[in-house]
């Protein structure tokens, strides 16, 4: 095959620093935005974003050419900035040190999307902590609970 072809769907998942509510909700369809052109850039695409003041949720096509880490480096790095110059109350903002990702096949997309889309409703019954630890659970990946929220 003369052809490279690569259908990489990743899941991603970060909180702010301490999971405070830092991010406003006038600047929530723009910084979903930002993401996507950074993400672009790397020659990949943002397919779905949703969040809440405290944390967000990608849903990511990765390119061939990038790797997760690296990326990730990237978005954290340039959205904090960004998200510094749009909101005054955000002069300090940080995201948290890790993150979650997770790979999802594409027949699981358009439930993700609509996952995504209620975010605000669903957190009015469950916290951040309890959905990354049920979305670890459910992928069964390893972790030290005394790391997973720095």
């Amino acid at each position: 095959m003369a052809q490279t072809l690569v259908a990489l769907l990743v899941h991603v998942v970060f909180s702010t620093k301490n999971r405070a509510n830092l991010i406003a909700p006038e600047i929530e369809t723009e910084l979903y935005s930002y993401f996507g052109g950074i993400l672009k850039g790397r020659g990949s695409r943002l397919l779905a974003a949703g969040g809440t003041s405290n944390h967000v949720h990608l849903l990511i096509s990765l390119s061939k050419n990038d790797a997760l880490p690296p990326m990730m480096q990237e978005l954290k790095k340039s959205t904090s900035k960004w998200i510094k110059t749009r909101d005054i109350n955000s002069v300090g903002f940080q995201w948290q040190e890790g993150y979650g990702a997770f790979t999802i096949g594409a027949s699981q997309i358009p439930l993700l999307r609509s996952y995504l889309a209620r975010q605000k409703l669903h957190h009015q019954k469950r916290g951040f902590e309890d959905e990354l630890l049920s979305l670890v659970e459910k992928y069964g990946v390893e972790y030290d609970p005394k790391y997973v929220w720095g």
